[in-house]
């Protein structure tokens, strides 16, 4: 099987000698064509008007040989004897003289003159090829031009073989590179990288490869990081129910409200994750079922606010709403949408000192609606920002017993998302943490959009 570099050169070759070729066939031809002409234009200024004048003053072609043997003596039919045969017809098609051989069997044709007096047509001279004979100038010359054509064909082709190869190789190398680096990923090599040579659709394709593979090699270490972080948060609830109810069994405790409680909690914690797994399988999939109806943004704060009333003031946090009431609807599911704003504000207490405030607000920007949750805590680490979305990613390593999954966030953004939302996180410094969910307005059938409105 043939390379791609060796088809492309042989393409290029081919392209290049057909190219010489047809300009080496054409060259040759308009050499011979003009050349005919050139005897032609030569009778046209010389014997024509010769021709002419004896007709006009005769009033017939008797004795016209005496005029052609003239012409055959010149320069001019010293020439035409070498390349054709002329013959000079009347007004009724009949020979009258032939300077040259004659001939029994059809030639190809040169050329005719037409010979007018007074705009009628007397007579006309008609020229046939003949073989050009191999010692004359001419066929010299006619053969110098055709070897400097050959000669510039094989230059040509020499210099389209050596400029192929050159050209095939320049374009087979990153090709050759990607072959090399997707042998590398089947071997299980991921997050193999090429070199971008050029910035062409070459060096494009070689920047989504590399891009591909690193999507690749991060997944996969997600998903071993997620697999192994499911295992972890899966068994420490599962150890701690094991160890309590194998005590029990045995005998060591006795059952007491306590161990009970104890035993509850972590099964709730357990059932807590399997439902964060499942409702973000659930998202991702499609097939999560929505409700969504026409909901004022402030009803959504507010009723965030209502649910974790208690849980702020036991953490000495003060809940803020704030929202205008002219704000144009949104069309979501209230109980997806609370469940998005409840994840963001538990984290938000959660990381707040007590005497901190924590801020949900809401404002129209364009076409849009803007809900963000605000705290007055320690705000997240530059590093940490675009991994905070992560599953299983958790800004305290130390706290994996505290109900805290690893899995709101990305839930939270998941669900955002289904609803045609964005959900994005800011910490400038010192000012803690701040997230923004980012909604499509309900536009109302009839009415200006916000913009046309001017409230854009």
């Amino acid at each position: 099987m043939f390379s791609l570099r060796w088809r492309l050169t042989v393409a290029f070759v081919l392209v290049s000698l057909t190219a010489s070729l047809l300009i080496a066939g054409l060259f040759g031809w308009q050499t011979r064509r003009h050349f005919d002409e050139f005897i032609l234009d030569r009778y046209r200024a010389t014997a024509l008007p010769e021709l002419q004048t004896f007709y006009q003053t005769h009033g017939s072609w008797a004795g016209v040989e005496q005029v052609l043997d003239g012409i055959e003596r010149s320069d001019t039919g010293r020439i035409t004897r070498r390349f054709a045969t002329l013959t000079l017809f009347d007004a009724d098609g009949n020979a009258v003289y032939t300077i040259g051989p004659n001939f029994m069997h059809p030639q190809p044709l040169l050329g005719s003159l037409l010979i007018q007096v007074d705009r009628q047509t007397v007579g006309r001279l008609v020229f046939f090829l003949l073989p050009m004979p191999n010692d004359s100038p001419e066929a010299a010359f006619l053969a110098r031009t055709a070897r400097a054509i050959g000669l510039g064909v094989l230059a040509a082709t020499v210099i389209a073989l050596a400029l192929a190869w050159l050209l095939a190789r320049t374009l087979t190398r990153p090709i050759r590179a990607l072959m090399a680096a997707t042998q590398a990923m089947m071997r299980g090599e991921l997050g193999t990288q090429v070199t971008i040579r050029t910035p062409d659709e070459l060096g494009e394709l070689g920047a989504a490869f590399n891009q591909m593979s690193r999507d690749l090699a991060r997944s996969l270490h997600l998903r071993r990081q997620m697999t192994a972080d499911i295992a972890h948060d899966l068994r420490t609830p599962l150890s701690v129910i094991l160890g309590y109810t194998e005590a029990l069994h045995e005998g060591k405790f006795r059952g007491d409200p306590a161990i009970y409680a104890v035993l509850h909690d972590e099964a709730q914690h357990l059932n807590r994750l399997i439902d964060d797994l499942r409702t973000l399988s659930l998202v991702e999939a499609g097939e999560l079922p929505q409700w969504r109806m026409s909901t004022p943004p402030q009803d959504l704060l507010t009723r965030t606010a209502v649910a974790h009333a208690v849980q702020a003031e036991q953490r000495g946090v003060r809940l803020e709403v704030a929202a205008a009431d002219n704000l144009p609807l949104v069309e979501v599911d209230p109980e997806r949408m609370a469940q998005v704003l409840g994840n963001l504000v538990n984290n938000a207490l959660r990381y707040t000192p007590a005497g901190g405030v924590v801020r949900l607000a809401a404002h129209a920007d364009g076409e849009t609606v803007c809900l963000t949750v605000r705290d007055t805590g320690p705000g997240i680490a530059p590093e940490e920002l675009p991994l905070i979305f992560e599953r299983f990613y958790r800004r305290d390593k130390a706290r994996t017993a505290n109900g805290e999954s690893g899995l709101g966030l990305p839930i939270a953004k998941s669900l955002v998302e289904t609803h045609g939302g964005t959900l994005t996180a800011a910490s400038p410094p010192g000012e803690g943490a701040m997230f923004t969910i980012t909604l499509p307005a309900e536009r109302i059938s009839g009415l200006p959009s916000l913009t046309e409105q001017g409230l854009g």
